[in-house]
């Protein structure tokens, strides 16, 4: 995770109904429901519209059947495509949708459920800030087909389920679907300070940072600066990143870089060692709203490195 830009070779394949192999030449993209026309766009109508270039964080949730497995798969990568607004004001949505439904092409079984397609929703809100995609190339090549080609949804700072690959159909409406993506999985359960329980979408990526340098296993010696160093991120801007001994001192990050995009930002700073041992280093991400990587958090845990001071 040295590199501020993920390889494609580097990212996390998830397919939960298989990876569809798909000829270019027959794809098109339809969008019905609540507008004014309805509109197909072939590849190559996509290709012919302005481009739009976003970096972004792109993380795994966790297995969705097994919600509090902690479970860290995550890069940081380049989209090209077109803004999903454009799109949307070529067919005249109408003023009472609240939701996008987006389909992708592939279909099958899942939590002993069958699904004719991978269904997910996105608020209206999020796709008026003008930066989710409708993606035909990742890092500046067109998408392999485990990342979803010929084109995939991308949804800059909320979670890879949202960004659903090999995209066939959108679909406004005034409610949420009622497909198994969005009713039984991908939903976090949340009591209320009154005790009441709700079920919340997985959408926005929560506080999370990892450690790069020092290595797990590093043998530090005693009395050295040593660089620590790592990435952080979140759905709203990461202000503070906190690295901390096991049981001992804390130090708040000596730079944190600006954001670029939805990029995740490097943290650093200089530590020097001064007690001989094995010691464990945490690191812990608070947004600029205040939220905090939670101790035990089954999908943003802190991350942990063991270290060696001689």
């Amino acid at each position: 995770m040295r590199k501020a830009v993920t390889s494609v070779e580097d990212m996390f394949v998830l397919a939960h109904l298989g990876i569809p192999r798909i000829n270019a030449s027959d794809w098109h993209l339809g969008i019905d429901g609540m507008v004014g026309r309805v509109a197909s766009w072939s590849l190559d109508d996509l290709n012919a519209r302005p481009k739009r270039t976003v970096e972004a964080v792109h993380q795994c949730c966790g297995n969705p059947q097994e919600p509090k497995v902690p479970t860290r798969r995550v890069s940081n990568v380049v989209w090209g495509g077109v803004a999903l607004d454009e799109l949307l004001r070529d067919v005249d949505v109408d003023p009472s949708a609240r939701y996008l439904w987006s389909y992708g092409c592939d279909h099958g079984h899942i939590a002993g459920a069958h699904v004719d397609a991978y269904v997910k929703d996105l608020p209206l809100d999020r796709v008026a800030q003008g930066d989710v995609l409708v993606a035909y190339e990742l890092n500046g090549a067109p998408l392999p087909a485990e990342h979803g080609f010929p084109a995939r949804l991308v949804v800059p700072g909320y979670y890879g389920t949202n960004s659903v690959k090999w995209l066939s159909r959108l679909h406004l409406a005034a409610d949420r679907p009622t497909s198994v993506f969005t009713t039984r999985l991908y939903n976090d359960v949340v009591e209320t300070a009154d005790g009441r329980l709700f079920h919340r979408p997985v959408w926005e990526i929560a506080p999370e940072s990892v450690l790069v340098s020092p290595a797990p296993g590093a043998i530090l010696a005693r009395g050295q600066p040593t660089q620590v160093w790592g990435w952080g991120w979140s759905f709203r801007p990461a202000a503070l990143v906190e690295v901390s001994l096991d049981g001992g001192a804390s130090y708040r990050a000596a730079s944190l870089e600006p954001r670029c995009g939805w990029a995740w930002q490097r943290f650093s700073l200089l530590w020097r060692p001064n007690v001989p041992g094995k010691i464990a280093l945490r690191v812990r991400a608070a947004d600029e709203d205040g939220n905090v990587q939670p101790d035990n958090g089954a999908r943003n845990a802190l991350h942990t490195v063991h270290v060696t001071v001689e």
